[in-house]
């Protein structure tokens, strides 16, 4: 009998044993991530994805009709769409109502994709409803090709479990991928969507134009379901509109948030940047026609006249204010203070949200050294990866301007020795990971004007990876820990206490940290990819983990 026929013929009992304990959920959980080959694979046949997870949710003895129950709101876009949900959630959660809210992807921890009540569900919930579901889904296997669902498709049917034996008021949803044949889209009445930012990004999924990614997206429209959008590129809103008239949705554009200011004091958002106001409005919209639909008073047209629709703006009541004024959403535009370090997180990884990052970097850092009352110099580190086929040369390009003494690159690796994982999540060895930093570093010195020589690179013995080299303000390392270590110098008691092997290095690379060791503050961002943010994270906030 192997490990996973045990966990199942123990699940047969009315009282999990001891033994079942979480990280044996999370393992069992960890071997259904689809990796490239399979994952090319599945891409070729995304249409038929919806009538596969359909299948999958009839194995573990859900119906798309219970689904009905939950009362979904359902978000999609490209950049904007988790803290519109976050937003969202957090309102209707002052509202008084029980929510439910689905994420992804987590940044430190997968039971943070499960939320209830804005928390994510506990480790012990996590492994009792997850046991419930994979052991029906295994049971049926044989009968069904030897089937199983997806990491995320498993995760979108036990995040469905979870709503319904928890009896959630409301259901806040976030599509994975696009939309129209996103594992989420087995919904089939939600009450209400949206559509935030659209940007180019999944190129190989969903097109690499703007029309084409549209056409994705707006696969969540529903017949009679009223769906909200914010302002968009050109060339996406024709696509939107077309859609909903083929469909039979009622498209609404959102007003500016300033708008609803009328007749209350100006809103304060808790996400940072002034990118946020437009998610803030969507947010405003999808709980206020939430609200009504729950109501039975909602004044909106049911049926698509062929055209975009103006929503109109509203007074906020206090605790949709205050929702607003509540919201947190981690590694999005966030600021921690870790004494003399200042970390700004934000997973940016589209052209657009780099720029965004950017701009709420330069004027939150230049407002951080006003309000910190700094007496000595200001030193700038950028932190850096990327992960895809996404364009790091055009990222870095934009953060130039933010004048880093310091530019910081690793793999989104959390430590030397744990790389296996993430090895496999992203397909690619720890050499190649390393050999796209290397890259990202020149051309972050060619974008700076910078000689590239490559002659110092250093070689490790006992074949560990290569460690930094001093390269006038560029660094490489080979994980996350060793180069917030590096960037800190033991200014950060969280990092300085933590029981990790620090990583020998060169004596030319330990003076060149002499002007962060001589700086009064550091201020560090860590930005262009949420795999990144959360191996930060994990060791910025220890809380994360628990």
């Amino acid at each position: 009998m192997n490990s996973n026929d045990t966990f199942l013929f123990l699940l047969n009992f009315s009282v999990l044993p001891f033994a079942l304990l979480p990280q044996d959920a999370i393992a069992t959980l960890n071997t259904l991530q689809v990796y490239a080959a399979a994952l090319k694979e599945l891409r070729s046949k995304c249409h038929l994805q919806l009538k596969t997870m359909r299948g999958f949710l009839e194995r573990a003895g859900l119906t798309v009709d219970e689904l009905d129950r939950l009362n979904i709101i359902h978000v999609t876009g490209t950049k904007g769409k988790g803290s519109t949900c976050a937003f969202t959630e957090q309102i209707l959660r002052n509202c008084g109502f029980r929510t439910g809210f689905f994420s992804s992807p987590h940044l430190v921890q997968v039971t943070e994709r499960i939320r209830i009540n804005g928390q994510p569900i506990g480790k012990e919930l996590f492994t009792k409803y997850f046991w419930q579901i994979y052991r029906r889904l295994d049971e049926t296997k044989d009968a069904n090709g030897g089937t199983m669902p997806t990491y995320f498709g498993i995760l979108t049917i036990l995040a469905f479990h979870i709503f319904l034996q928890e009896k959630v008021d409301l259901a806040v949803i976030e599509v994975g991928i696009g939309g129209a044949y996103d594992n989420t889209n087995i919904i089939r009445r939600p009450w209400v969507c949206g559509i935030s930012f659209l940007d180019i990004d999944h190129t190989d999924i969903l097109g690499d134009t703007i029309e084409k990614i549209a056409w994705h997206k707006a696969g969540i429209f529903k017949p009679g379901v009223p769906a909200f959008t914010i302002r968009q590129p050109e060339g996406a809103m024709p696509v939107l509109e077309q859609r909903a008239k083929e469909i039979g949705c009622p498209l609404w554009m959102c007003p500016q948030l300033e708008d609803y200011q009328a007749e209350c004091k100006p809103l304060h958002l808790g996400l940072a940047g002034q990118h946020q106001r437009s998610n803030a409005s969507l947010a405003l919209q999808l709980s206020h026609t939430w609200l009504q639909m729950r109501d039975n008073s909602l004044p909106y047209i049911t049926v698509n006249n062929g055209r975009m629709l103006q929503a109109t703006a509203f007074t906020p009541s206090p605790m949709m204010v205050k929702g607003l004024a509540d919201t947190e959403w981690p590694g999005r535009s966030q600021t921690l203070k870790r004494g003399a370090v200042t970390y700004f997180l934000d997973g940016a990884h589209t052209l657009h949200s780099i720029q965004a990052c950017a701009q709420w970097f330069r004027e939150t850092a230049a407002e951080n050294i006003f309000t910190s009352n700094a007496i000595g110099p200001v030193a700038r580190v950028l932190l850096f990866n990327v992960t895809g086929e996404r364009d790091a040369a055009a990222f870095l390009k934009l953060l130039v301007p933010c004048h880093f003494d310091f530019a910081v690159f690793c793999p989104c690796i959390a430590e030397v020795g744990t790389s296996n994982i993430q090895e496999k999540k992203f397909d690619m060895s720890v050499e190649e990971m390393l050999s796209r930093c290397l890259d990202n570093e020149r051309i972050w010195r060619l974008h700076n004007h910078q000689d590239d020589n490559r002659d110092n690179l250093l070689l490790i013995e006992d074949s560990l990876p290569r460690l930094p080299e001093n390269r006038g303000d560029t660094l490489v390392f080979p994980c996350i820990f060793s180069a917030l270590q590096w960037i800190t110098h033991g200014r950060n008691s969280v990092l300085s206490d933590q029981a990790k092997t620090t990583l020998p290095v060169k004596p030319s690379v330990t003076a060149k940290a002499a002007s962060l060791r001589e700086a009064s503050d550091i201020q560090v961002l860590i930005t262009g990819s949420l795999y990144l943010v959360g191996g930060a994270l994990k060791y910025l906030d220890p809380a994360s983990s628990k």
